[in-house]
């Protein structure tokens, strides 16, 4: 019998530079901090956010999309793993948008492009991940 899953809970990428992983998410999303160990955090509290592996935890709507430094490893589609990640937007004239955020942070991206069923704008973050912003039709 098959598992009765409701929704995805949290995404959680592996990056090499989470200072630079987070300056980029920062500046393309600008999603609220769910969790992250406080500059200031006594041992106590680090040790109850240990979970974070010294990353960072954003909230996008119902879901949580999370930052893990591991090192030096780059991205790759074309292996086993991830082959990329798309979040959700409204429609085609917040795509529209994206591309002129995207341009004015020196961020190289895709046309946007017609599946038929919605647009998509692809561009990829710092460590070479492949991400997606989807606009359904109608």
């Amino acid at each position: 019998m098959p598992i009765d899953v409701s929704g995805l809970h949290h995404v959680r990428l592996t990056v090499q530079d989470i200072a630079r992983s987070r300056e980029f998410n920062d500046k393309v999303f600008g999603l609220p901090v769910a969790y992250a160990v406080p500059d200031d955090a006594d041992e106590t509290t680090r040790e109850a956010l240990s979970f974070l592996y010294g990353g960072v935890i954003y909230r996008l709507g119902q879901c949580l999309f999370g930052l893990r430094p591991v090192g030096t490893d780059r991205f790759d589609e074309d292996r086993v793993g991830l082959d990329h990640v798309a979040f959700t937007v409204a429609d085609r004239s917040v795509l529209e948008r994206a591309v002129e955020t995207l341009d004015g942070l020196g961020i190289a991206h895709e046309p946007i492009k017609d599946l038929g069923t919605g647009d998509i704008l692809e561009f990829r973050d710092p460590d070479n991940i492949a991400l997606e912003l989807y606009a359904p039709k109608g």
